[in-house]
């Protein structure tokens, strides 16, 4: 009995730690292993063993590749990508085998290029045995993006985590060390603000009546093309009708009458479309009316302001975290106020982006940090603020909040951010700082 007691003391021991440590190992070269398929990318890896395993963070190195369901979408179309760990920063380090589908993997897939941003992704909880000391599978997860720009997407292999469910429940987070890590695929997105058509008056103002030359390009060979006044956002009733020649240029000419116009615009279909019509081109009716007798005629200007931002802070303070445990160290964006007084047909775009939060030694990569952005557009703006998509801020940046071109923008928004930053676990303790700068365009 004084033999076979702590035999099996070191067995229950050893089942327990197997469950605890299965995204542990320790790194070898960063070099892409011979054969490896071109969309494999290696990139190394901090992985965090659970508490209870006793054993220090590993830096280690990820082999991953990104496809795509398709690589040539639209813009609208939900894009299906799958992450798939060819080679994990990861083995089984003790001597006890562990058992099948007992590991659940989720993860990030970071945007770059046309579109930023990131996409969640999750596998199921299926995995083969693993042999006692052996090689850690392979895994993929899943997950979808709608695509809202046109051009080169980019998408590289970001953080992710392996839950395991035997004997506890218990998490092995795997940061990318040095992010973002090199991109594995690349999609080509076609269509949306790909608008090509464009106007030109031969005058920017007249009396009411009179006729004004329309000239463009970009329409499609062949199509009607209708040619309309523009009082700020309502069509007026002045319109004429023209056809595009073999090239798609067009030239007409169009008779304004309402003295209330602000802009001509040229389409093609029954309706304006700001995303497949030309303009508005600025006209304005010069009011003619002679002033009768005893009267005065009054006249005032509206002058076009600016696009700008003020914040009502420059420090949040993160709620701290525990050394041994780490986790999420939350807060809350200062308020941003975004005011546009341009009058024009421009929307803006807010983004951010972040440094590495550097303390006592020690780093907390910029991808640690997400946020959950909203935004709020005051009553009377004639744009509506859209936020942006929850996700990684990282280096390369993400979107906090935007407004979309339309024939008449502008208002006074405001914007917030729930913000997270993941502390990996044995994280030195000290205070620990970065910069979030954001720009307004």
């Amino acid at each position: 009995m004084s033999t076979t007691g702590p035999t099996n003391r070191r067995r229950r021991i050893a089942a327990l730690l197997g469950a605890t440590v299965l995204a542990l190992t320790v790194g070898g070269a960063l070099a892409a292993p011979a054969g490896a398929a071109p969309t494999n990318v290696d990139f190394p890896t901090h992985c965090i063993p659970p508490a209870i395993a006793g054993l220090p963070p590993i830096d280690g190195t990820t082999t991953a590749k990104i496809t795509v369901d398709n690589a040539s979408p639209k813009v609208g179309d939900t894009v299906t990508v799958t992450y798939t760990v060819v080679k994990p920063a990861a083995s089984n380090p003790v001597d006890l085998a562990l058992p099948a589908d007992i590991m659940t993997p989720t993860g990030k897939v970071a945007l770059g290029g046309a579109q930023t941003g990131s996409v969640t992704v999750a596998g199921p909880k299926k995995n083969d045995p693993v042999p006692a000391k052996g090689a850690f599978p392979s895994f993929s997860m899943t997950g979808t993006f709608t695509v809202t720009a046109p051009g080169a997407i980019t998408l590289a292999p970001g953080d992710y985590n392996i839950h395991t469910s035997y004997i506890m429940e218990l998490d092995t987070p795997c940061t990318v060390t040095d992010p973002p890590a090199p991109v594995s695929e690349t999609v080509t997105a076609t269509g949306g603000q790909t608008n090509t058509r464009a106007i030109q008056l031969g005058s920017a103002s007249g009396n009411p009546g009179d006729s004004v030359t329309v000239t463009g390009s970009g329409f499609t060979p062949g199509a009607s093309v209708t040619l309309a006044g523009r009082s700020g956002a309502t069509q007026t009733a002045d319109t004429a009708t023209v056809t595009a020649n073999s090239q798609g240029s067009v030239s007409g000419s169009l008779v304004v009458n309402d003295r209330t116009t602000t802009g001509v615009v040229a389409y093609e279909g029954g309706s304006w479309d700001p995303d497949t019509g030309a303009g508005p081109a600025a006209y304005v009716v010069v009011d003619d009316t002679p002033v009768p007798d005893g009267s005065q005629k009054l006249t005032t200007t509206v002058r076009a302001g600016t696009l700008s931002m003020t914040q009502a802070g420059d420090a949040v303070a993160l709620s701290a975290v525990d050394y041994g445990k780490g986790g999420d160290s939350t807060g809350a964006l200062k308020t941003v106020t975004v005011k546009d007084f341009r009058g024009g047909p421009a929307g803006w775009s807010l983004t951010g982006k972040v440094t590495d939060f550097t303390g006592p030694g020690a780093k907390i990569g910029a991808g640690a940090l997400s946020w959950t952005p909203a935004c709020a557009t005051k009553a009377g703006s004639p744009s509506t603020c859209q936020a942006g998509s929850s996700g990684t801020v990282g280096t390369s940046g993400a979107t906090l909040a935007s407004t979309p071109n339309g024939t008449l923008t502008g208002g006074e928004f405001t914007v917030d951010a729930g913000l997270s930053l993941n502390v990996p676990e044995f994280t030195p303790p000290g205070s620990y700082s970065g910069v979030l700068t954001l720009t307004l365009s």
